[in-house]
């Protein structure tokens, strides 16, 4: 960590840490709006590492070529994972997200070929007949409701024959703790990381 990241990281905790306590759609969205500016650098700060571990997955399941592969970036935020997938050849991207200045920050990138505002769980994506689908999230105990619905509902995908489950990682170190409260311990496990997990399913082709 760099003596700038380091100055800012109790910042940084108590921003990351507000932000996973909003459970209102249009309070977090506002939330991402005032936060795009100093995303990048917060995340960095914080040792985020799901844009780079979920594409590594999606590129060791991936077969073919992947400058011929169409890319669907859900709630793309300011184009993090866009930059992994550029480093392993992966081209036509397009980001979809529910804060307009994530996207701001995203098209300046110049990485997607089409970005778009929409809001998950509002409105319809662009919907594929197959292909590979890639989600993350963390696994602390202050995630674990939203992971047990989150897995329910992919349960439910596969056991309807609509996706294929290829690969569930779990991963110790996904970001650093925002509290004591997030690891669930007197004190943070995995040398004050949290723990994520990335799923990797495969769309079922429908007749």
């Amino acid at each position: 960590m760099t003596q700038e990241e380091a100055g800012r990281l109790p910042q940084v905790l108590a921003r990351v840490g507000t932000s996973h306590g909003i459970t209102d759609l249009a309070c977090k969205l506002r939330f991402y709006d005032d936060w795009a500016p100093e995303y990048d650098q917060d995340v960095a700060a914080l040792k985020y590492r799901a844009p780079r571990l979920a594409v590594d997955c999606l590129s060791r399941a991936f077969r073919g070529s992947p400058h011929d592969a169409l890319i669907l970036d859900v709630a793309c935020g300011t184009g993090l994972v866009a930059v992994e997938l550029q480093a392993r050849g992966f081209l036509q991207v397009q980001g979809v997200d529910g804060s307009p200045e994530m996207l701001k920050q995203a098209r300046t990138r110049g990485l997607y070929h089409h970005l778009s505002l929409c809001t998950l769980g509002q409105e319809p994506l662009p919907d594929p007949e197959g292909g590979l689908v890639c989600l993350t999230t963390r696994t602390n105990p202050s995630n674990l409701l939203y992971k047990e619905a989150l897995e329910a509902t992919l349960d439910s995908l596969e056991q309807a024959g609509v996706w294929e489950c290829l690969v569930t990682q779990p991963v110790d170190h996904w970001e650093l703790a925002t509290s004591e409260q997030e690891t669930g311990l007197g004190t943070c496990a995995n040398d004050g990381f949290i723990s994520g997990i990335i799923y990797l399913y495969r769309k079922q082709e429908t007749v």
